[in-house]
């Protein structure tokens, strides 16, 4: 073997073998270190792929979860507002939950408490009520028992019949005490519900419970009567499967585990589609009422590469190949000229056909470009356009030339630095800015979303834009509004005819009997009640869907106006403080109902006999933003609820006196977030409450201060 190795180094000489070595070892290295690199870009193309199921998921879980919530929370305040309920009472006001699209929900069940002595009574007191075959079973003695009263089936299983006690089974009672105590929503442990435990064990699903408490209007100290609870059964796979199936798209696995009340964790749904060996996964907590699970995510980072898979082991193995080749032709040259030319024409007809599959890898990626409804652009670092396609070309139109882009009004150029690609070249990714193009072709515009990122092109800077129209989504959002505002409309009017025959009744009562009156203040309290509710509901539905209408608006004019309006009756003055305040850039509307309920709130919420005290500041936060402070020394915010005041629904004197509907601040949360700001609340130093949120600064910056002596 020496012998047959030293021959053939003298056959190529010295020189010769050592080229052939150092070819071996460079091709050898660079043909492996691409194949790495490519299995490197497959795995962080799988990884986006996982990120962003995750995020839909996260948020698809999440948007639902809430919309059976406030669903529950609703039927229970309904409930509660009923002083003699009846099944009627209970049939009319779950009627529309038939239709909701509440998937994986099983029924919504009235429950009722009594102890072994009370048993009788309740039983008749619910037969009188619309339930006349009515059979309370209590199961063992010595314990409150927990009793259906009211059922209305969301899907075409079977139910628990009336009069069924839930005391026996720990994990609804569990939830039940929970929701009680805690005055809000809870969930229960995962269980087979009892309806189901009939079915056979491959129809058997891990289901839970929503509960949430009913409670009567306050009275006039404040309390709030008791009357039951509001229960909503969910069966996990079929809820969370279709919210998973929806937001994964085929694409990732994904599975939501439980963490129970002794700290067992229990998987809910699983949803497998992602091929036989995920390898990539993420978890991320996900709030269900009063607990938090864990929703997780997982891809086969393979199987995301498609028929590409194979590619960095062809590529190995292809470079090894070819590196072969060359050493081969340095060895065909070193001994014999005619072997050389013969390995070169193999050698040229191997690189042609690379040649071939690159250039139909950039015909394929063209078509596409070509092809796809998004635009896409590339600029090089002078702003010239390396890659325009068609769809791009289509949505700028003669507005590329910068004179034709504004901002989402219609009116305000667009300022060049701020625009996304601009931003981009400058280092600086962005993603869904808002812009309008308008040419004389199409003068009413059209609406895009624009997402800027930084490139390298061959060691220049260059930078990507990706354009979506959005045009119709906003109008099909601003008809949403509207027609939102029709539906409050038709359902103040017949608030407005009950509120009159009120007043009018009262007028006609020769000799106000006492009871009759009262009758009368609880018709009139009730029609106040439910115009807060619609008027908060249509405010809600605005701040989210409405279009902004930005123009400069003075702060302390605005300030002026909300203050006079909210103290201008008061026979009390509160005491008031208003210092400088600026322009800004924002929703004269949406800017004066953050600052309304802000204002109201501070006026409303305050110790009994005391005089209210309110603050009203601004300074300058990051560059280009305003930080506005409403601070009061009120009753403040309970620690626990100060992460949960903004969400919908959520009241943090929830069985006190204060009314609200509970939609105020998160109202003001959404048209923050709106104008790109944030909003925060924290303890007030002496007492009461510091809210403050940032909105977009005028610019240049004209401070004007409000004389406080006015409504003093």
């Amino acid at each position: 073997m020496t012998g047959r190795l030293g021959k053939a180094v003298r056959q190529v000489g010295w020189a010769g073998a050592l080229a052939i070595v150092l070819v071996l070892a460079l091709g050898l290295g660079a043909s492996w270190q691409a194949a790495h690199a490519i299995h490197q870009g497959q795995r962080e193309r799988a990884q986006a792929v996982l990120n962003r199921a995750a995020d839909l998921s996260d948020a698809s879980v999440g948007s639902e979860i809430h919309r059976y919530l406030d669903a529950l929370r609703t039927v229970a305040a309904a409930v509660g507002s009923h002083n003699e309920l009846t099944y009627d009472d209970f049939a009319a006001t779950t009627a529309p939950l038939r239709q909701a699209g509440l998937v994986g929900g099983t029924s919504l069940v009235f429950l009722v408490a009594a102890d072994d002595a009370q048993v009788p009574s309740v039983q008749d007191y619910w037969r009188k009520r619309g339930v006349p075959d009515l059979e309370l079973k209590p199961q063992g003695n010595g314990r409150e028992h927990l009793f259906t009263i009211f059922t209305r089936p969301l899907d075409d299983t079977p139910t628990l019949p009336a009069g069924t006690d839930l005391s026996q089974a720990a994990e609804p009672t569990t939830a039940l005490w929970e929701s009680r105590r805690s005055g809000d929503t809870a969930v229960s442990d995962t269980y087979v519900l009892l309806r189901d435990r009939g079915l056979p064990a491959a129809e058997q699903q891990l289901s839970f419970l929503l509960a949430s408490p009913a409670y009567g209007d306050p009275t006039p100290d404040g309390r709030r009567e008791f009357k039951g609870w509001v229960v909503l059964g969910l069966r996990g796979q079929d809820f969370i499967g279709r919210v998973l199936n929806r937001a994964t798209q085929g694409q990732a696995d994904a599975e939501l585990w439980a963490r129970n009340g002794g700290g067992e964790e229990s998987r809910v749904a699983r949803l497998h589609q992602a091929g036989q060996h995920p390898d990539l996964r993420r978890e991320t907590p996900v709030p269900i009422a009063n607990r938090e699970w864990q929703l997780v995510v997982s891809v086969d980072s393979a199987r995301m590469g498609g028929s590409a898979q194979a590619l960095p082991l062809l590529v190995g193995i292809g470079g090894t190949l070819l590196t072969l080749l060359v050493c081969a032709m340095l060895w065909a040259l070193a001994g014999a000229r005619g072997r050389a030319e013969a390995r070169v024409v193999t050698a040229t007809a191997g690189l042609r056909a690379a040649q071939r599959v690159a250039d139909n890898q950039v015909a394929l990626l063209n078509g596409i470009l070509e092809r796809i409804s998004d635009g896409v652009g590339v600029v090089d670092e002078t702003g010239e356009f390396l890659v325009h396609n068609p769809a791009a070309q289509a949505m700028l139109g003669d507005a590329s030339d910068q004179s034709g882009i504004f901002r989402p009004d219609g009116t305000t150029p667009f300022p060049t630095d701020e625009q996304p690609i601009v931003r981009a070249l400058a280092g600086v990714a962005t993603d869904n800015v808002e812009m309008l193009i308008r040419d004389p072709e199409r003068p009413e515009g059209v609406l895009l979303s624009v997402s800027g990122r930084p490139l390298d092109v061959d060691g220049q800077r260059a930078a990507i834009a990706v354009f979506h129209d959005i045009t119709e989504a906003r109008e099909r959002e601003a008809d949403l509004a509207a027609f939102a505002g029709i539906v409050a409309h038709d359902l103040k009017n017949p608030l407005t005819v009950i509120g009159a025959h009120a007043e009018m009744g009262r007028d006609a009562l020769p000799d106000h009997p006492e009871h009759a009156a009262e009758s009368l203040d609880r018709v009139s309290a009730g029609v106040v009640r439910m115009r807060r509710l619609i008027d908060d509901l249509l405010a809600y539905v605005t701040a989210r869907d409405a279009a902004l209408k930005t123009t400069e608006v003075d702060l302390a004019l605005l300030v002026t106006d909300v203050v006079a309006e909210r103290v201008g009756h008061l026979r009390v003055k509160p005491d008031l403080y208003v210092g400088t305040l600026p322009r800004v850039v924002a929703d004269p509307a949406m800017l004066r109902h953050v600052l309304d309920n802000l204002v109201g709130n501070a006026l409303k919420y305050v110790h009994p006999g005391r005089t209210p005290k309110i603050d009203i500041s601004a300074q300058p936060a990051a560059p280009g933003w305003i930080r506005v402070e409403v601070a009061d020394r009120g009753i403040g915010i309970p620690d626990a609820d100060k992460p949960h005041v903004f969400e919908s629904f959520h009241r943090a004197h929830a069985g006190q006196s204060y009314g609200g509907t509970g939609l105020g601040l998160a109202i003001c949360r959404r048209i923050v977030d709106r104008h790109g700001g944030t909003i925060t609340v924290t303890d007030n130093p002496g007492g009461g409450s510091r809210f403050s949120f940032t909105i977009p600064a005028a610019l240049p910056l004209v401070p004007a201060a409000v004389d406080v002596h006015e409504y003093a």
